[in-house]
């Protein structure tokens, strides 16, 4: 019977989203909520690689094909042991090929209605970066400004808790943005992934409603932020969110406090300030760090780094910066948070 091919739109139709690719591959990117069951591991995938270029395509399907039996047996008495007889899975590889193609075939063997994914996941990346181009010129964007340590991305969440539309780019970046925003523990994910972040929170806004989003740069950490989507952000309208430095000083001493666990990291940090900011003032600022003494390393982060390239850098990069709201913040607890996120809503 011809069966139609299986669209990277059908995907959600399905109970379980396979993805047929080495451990490798995806780390580095995958469909949201896809689980992995290579058929080859990374081991396994270079060995198959290195025998199709030396020998031959019969020699490495032969060597790959009982890796690939074996694998299968594993996913079978493991991953796929509790599924019911009308399981219905999707499988996707590279391209949707051999990988994809004799996971679908012994899954169908045994009864489930599986399906093969046309194109693979190539075909789904293509999908992300399409939705990234037609979708970012159409969104309604209000760009939340303010200088560093202005809970731009508190006021964003208790926007969201309110039930504005709002998107965090550096959550999907998870990375704060700065020089010292990289989160303890957690790395950065790839531009790819980053992007299909983008792309899947971009599938559940409404375009009919305004969407919040922090006035960032168009890199964050070492993620560079859709082209796309940086040229609608630069002409919206922006709100600024305006505190004392000593109220963001404040917030700074709170939200950044863990930067105090690792001194000898965040004066490795500051190092790369020294050309920027002189071997003397560096040399201060990494003594504090070793000392634990955050307090008067972020204010004069603020003073010396921060704060003199923010009304230059939003200038040049917003168009509409000299016509922005301001929302005054007098202090940066829970409830000056939430009252200017009352204030934002209110323009």
């Amino acid at each position: 019977m011809h069966r139609k091919p299986t669209e990277v739109g059908d995907r959600k139709t399905f109970e379980t989203v396979i993805d047929a690719r080495s451990p490798a591959e995806f780390a580095l990117d995958h469909i949201p909520g896809a689980i992995n069951c290579p058929v080859l591991d990374d081991d396994e995938r270079r060995i198959v690689g290195t025998i199709y270029k030396q020998t031959g395509a019969f020699e490495a399907r032969r060597v790959g094909g009982a890796m690939v039996a074996a694998n299968l047996a594993k996913h079978l008495r493991e991953q796929f042991a509790d599924k019911p007889a009308k399981w219905k899975p999707l499988v996707y590889c590279w391209r949707g090929g051999l990988r994809s193609g004799s996971m679908v075939s012994w899954l169908r063997l045994v009864g489930w209605d599986a399906k093969q994914l046309a194109g693979g996941y190539k075909s789904f990346r293509r999908e992300v970066l399409t939705l990234i181009e037609t979708m970012s010129p159409q969104l309604d964007l209000r760009i939340i400004c303010g200088p560093t340590g202005s809970a731009k991305t508190r006021v964003l969440q208790a926007m969201a808790a309110r039930g504005a539309q709002v998107f965090d780019l550096e959550d999907c970046a998870r990375h704060k943005g700065s020089l010292l925003g990289a989160l303890p523990g957690i790395q950065q994910p790839s531009q790819k992934h980053f992007e299909t972040l983008i792309a899947t929170a971009f599938e559940a806004l409404d375009l009919s409603k305004p969407l919040y989003v922090e006035g960032e740069s168009a890199r964050i950490g070492r993620l560079s932020v859709p082209i796309p989507l940086v040229g609608n952000m630069r002409a919206a309208p922006c709100i600024e969110i305006e505190a004392s430095a000593e109220a963001r000083l404040a917030y700074l001493l709170r939200d950044y406090a863990y930067l105090g666990d690792d001194a000898e990291l965040l004066a490795t940090q500051l190092g790369k300030l020294k050309e920027a900011q002189g071997k003397e003032t560096v040399a201060r600022w990494q003594a504090w760090a070793r000392g634990g003494e955050l307090s008067p390393l972020f204010a004069e982060l603020m003073a010396l780094h921060y704060d003199p390239h923010y009304e230059k850098s939003q200038s040049l990069h917003f168009a509409q910066w000299t016509g922005r709201a301001k929302v005054p913040a007098a202090e940066l607890s829970a409830e000056g948070i939430d009252r200017a996120a009352e204030a934002v809503l209110g323009l």
